[in-house]
């Protein structure tokens, strides 16, 4: 049996519904997650693990830290990381060049594609 290594998902979202679904629909597509709660979560896993391969973040959230900053952020210190960011709310900033924008509300079908192309770009 060829074990494939799963990409890693970082997933930033303060909604703990939210995030609880989007994990369970990442997981369903054979994706590994780790959740967090907010960006400055986010920045402790991102230093203490070297294997996540993509970020997915909600904008808006608490913190001096929003998830546009923190995917501009992640763009210049773990360039090898894919970004997918998600809003409710129209995109006021752009994300950076490699990764893309995603409307909420969303599928997990749109997630997960969301996540293939920002790995292709």
């Amino acid at each position: 049996m060829d074990h494939v290594a799963k990409i890693l998902v970082l997933l930033v979202e303060d909604e703990p519904m939210v995030r609880f679904v989007a994990a369970e629909g990442l997981e369903d597509a054979g994706y590994g997650v780790v959740e967090a709660a907010s960006a400055n979560e986010a920045l402790d896993v991102l230093k203490s693990r070297s294997d996540v391969g993509v970020l997915f973040t909600d904008i808006n959230m608490p913190g001096p830290l929003d998830g546009l900053a923190l995917a501009e952020l992640v763009h210049v210190r773990w360039p090898n990381i894919s970004l997918v960011v998600t809003s409710g709310r129209s995109l006021e900033r752009r994300v950076p060049e490699d990764g893309c924008f995603l409307t909420k509300p969303y599928t997990a079908d749109e997630m997960t594609a969301s996540i293939q192309g920002a790995r292709r770009a």
